[in-house]
């Protein structure tokens, strides 16, 4: 057998398989390298104990988070001396349970994620993908914007249009889903740009597929990988973002059960209850340390040219 002769066999052994079969499709071999991922998987299981915190937040908290008591004012956690199991985690200078308002945290903080990366996913594609599909002067204009976004920190930014509209929890997650904005547009540009130089996107036109057709679906779903590791990694920025900006008093207002707030309340307490802090603390980075590990298995699982 010659080599050119071997060479083409082994060739078609490792597409189809020394068994002959067919290989896997792309959705089938990402799912099973990120299922191979310890990381990612880490990450999914944090992001599932969160959302299942929220979603069954008033059947898993033991108190009304908004309940104050004098009576029970600062009680420590129940493993230290004074605590008691009625308040596992203890309470804060309201005497309100620190669990309690823990859990529906959870709520309010992944409501922020999904309305904020909602926000710039929707208008950073919109405007990524006719930026790079149409170019020359309209890309220009739009890039540019995008440009000067970026030319501020985000926080910065974000506090300077929660000043200009007012300090609540709507108008943060405003604020946070505008200073993203950038960030998805960029990307979405750049894949659209790669994309329109292909030959489907020709032969789709030259079949007569009108400008809209084109875009969104023929370009956007083959930029759909990049976008889902942004949109995960997304929800951990704007969970931190928000936390800040309610650490500020420009997010949550109490008495919201929000961590961010909830750290700010607790500052002024650090030397005489710690786990007022301490808990909504950990909160915080467990959250954002879930979505970026998913984001990163993501990232690996869904890049091709990634392979084992």
């Amino acid at each position: 057998m010659s080599s050119q002769a071997s060479r083409s066999l082994l060739e078609l052994s490792a597409l189809y398989g020394t068994s002959g079969e067919k290989p896997q499709s792309p959705s089938v071999e990402a799912l099973r390298r990120l299922r191979k991922n310890r990381t990612a998987v880490a990450g999914l299981f944090i992001i599932v104990l969160f959302l299942l915190m929220a979603l069954f937040a008033p059947y898993l908290a033991p108190h009304n988070p908004l309940e104050q008591s004098l009576y029970a004012k600062l009680k420590p956690p129940v493993w230290q001396p004074g605590g008691s199991w009625a308040h596992v985690l203890g309470t804060d200078d309201f005497g309100r349970d620190l669990l309690s308002r823990l859990i529906y945290g959870a709520r309010i903080s992944m409501v922020v994620g999904v309305v904020s990366v909602s926000i710039a996913l929707f208008f950073g594609t919109l405007a990524g993908s006719v930026a790079g599909f149409y170019g020359g002067l309209l890309d220009n204009a739009i890039m540019r914007f995008m440009d000067l976004l970026l030319a501020f920190p985000s926080i910065l930014l974000a506090i300077v249009i929660v000043a200009f509209l007012g300090p609540s929890l709507q108008n943060a997650m405003i604020a946070i889903g505008v200073v993203s904005i950038p960030r998805y547009a960029r990307l979405v540009r750049g894949s659209v740009l790669e994309e329109y130089a292909k030959d489907y996107v020709q032969a789709a036109r030259a079949l007569g597929a009108s400008d809209g057709r084109l875009i969104f679906l023929h370009i956007l779903p083959n930029c759909l990988a990049p976008l889902i590791v942004q949109t995960t990694l997304g929800f951990a920025s704007a969970i931190l973002e928000a936390a800040a900006l309610s650490f500020l008093g420009l997010g949550a207002q109490p008495p919201t059960p929000e961590w961010g707030a909830m750290l700010a309340n607790g500052r002024a307490l650090i030397l005489r209850a710690w786990w007022a802090v301490t808990f909504p603390g950990l909160m915080i980075l467990f959250s954002v340390l879930g979505f970026n590990l998913m984001g990163d298995g993501l990232r690996d699982a869904l890049d091709p040219r990634l392979r084992e």
